[in-house]
């Protein structure tokens, strides 16, 4: 089955690239900057909230309250424990984000905590819980690049739509 693709105007995608890039900026300045109505940008805003915009949140330097040590763990789990692992990780503290992903693994789990001891008794606790058929640890050295695509109005030309 193909997904309909929404078609955004060259307009619209500069809109989105402005506040992927700070959604913080006022109207105003934004509308100065890309040469487009504060009403317009208002308007699509409010359009955009019906849907395409999932989530407005904001981005922390978490080592600078702590946390500083971020893993990457992919995990191969039993089919019957897999629902039950679902739910343990919409609920865990440590868990920042989880994808359900496909090529020989069942999730992975992006976590913060302040020490690896915390990490270790995390997957602990996971391999308590459930029977766990493989997993791989991936410490995060750096942060290189994060939450940039389609946030230059540079990158409008990768999603295309009519002018």
């Amino acid at each position: 089955m193909k997904m309909r693709r929404a078609m955004l105007t060259q307009r619209e995608l500069l809109i989105l690239a402005t506040l992927r890039r700070n959604s913080r900026e006022s109207l105003t300045r934004m509308s100065r900057r890309i040469s487009i109505p504060v009403s317009t940008i208002y308007d699509k805003i409010k359009s955009y909230e019906l849907g395409l915009i999932t989530k407005n949140t904001c981005l922390i330097d978490f080592s600078k309250i702590g946390f500083t040590t971020r893993a990457t763990i992919l995990l191969r789990i039993k089919s019957e424990d897999k629902e039950r692992a679902r739910e343990v990780m919409l609920k865990d503290k440590h868990v920042n984000t989880c994808y359900r992903i496909t090529n020989g693994y069942d999730y992975l789990v992006e976590g913060i905590f302040r020490e690896l001891k915390q990490v270790e008794d995390f997957v602990e606790s996971l391999e308590r819980q459930f029977v766990i058929e493989e997993k791989k640890i991936h410490y995060i050295l750096e942060e290189v690049r994060k939450e940039d695509f389609l946030s230059n109005p540079e990158y409008i030309k990768l999603v295309g739509g009519p002018e």
